[in-house]
């Protein structure tokens, strides 16, 4: 067995918007597939490019869609009965860049779809992302930098846009 290290970037934006407004302009900058009907209509394709056309068909403006949405507080709502903490995890990403970044590095696939998690706090509701090109840093490899470089930039411009 072979452990790597892997030093994490984190961008964090804090907002002093309600924590539903927030995952409102989160999830309407992200088209939300039928995940099941995606997947059964990127099976039925026969070529790259009617792939490609059932993927872009599934993103947001941002380019980018959600695979799944988690409502982590939920559990400890129900525990407490108090109606925090408020705390959701959202997979989000598009298939295109990952697969991108997988061609050059396969190991990027552990760390995709990305992880957007929203939080409130008593300063506030974070947004936290763990940066792509921090996760494939250690791994050196210039081709998959480049696309995580650019995601992070989707990202970083999406949870800037959720809190104006």
């Amino acid at each position: 067995m072979t452990i790597k290290n892997v030093e994490i970037d984190r961008s964090i934006v804090t907002s002093s918007k309600p924590f539903e407004e927030i995952v409102a302009a989160l999830e309407a900058a992200v088209w939300h597939p039928d995940m099941v009907e995606f997947v059964k209509a990127t099976h039925s394709t026969l070529t790259f490019a009617e792939l490609k056309n059932v993927i872009h068909r599934s993103l947001g403006r941002t380019g980018l869609m959600m695979f799944m949405k988690f409502d982590l507080g939920e559990i400890l709502r129900t525990e407490t009965g108090l109606s925090t903490p408020k705390i959701v995890r959202f997979l989000i990403g598009n298939p295109l860049i990952m697969k991108e970044m997988v061609k050059h590095f396969p190991d990027a696939g552990s760390y995709t779809p990305v992880t957007i998690l929203v939080d409130e706090r008593p300063d506030g509701v974070h947004l936290s992302y763990d940066k792509m090109a921090s996760l494939l840093a250690p791994y050196k490899n210039h081709e998959a930098l480049v696309v995580a470089r650019d995601l992070d930039s989707k990202i970083e411009c999406l949870l800037r846009e959720s809190v104006v």
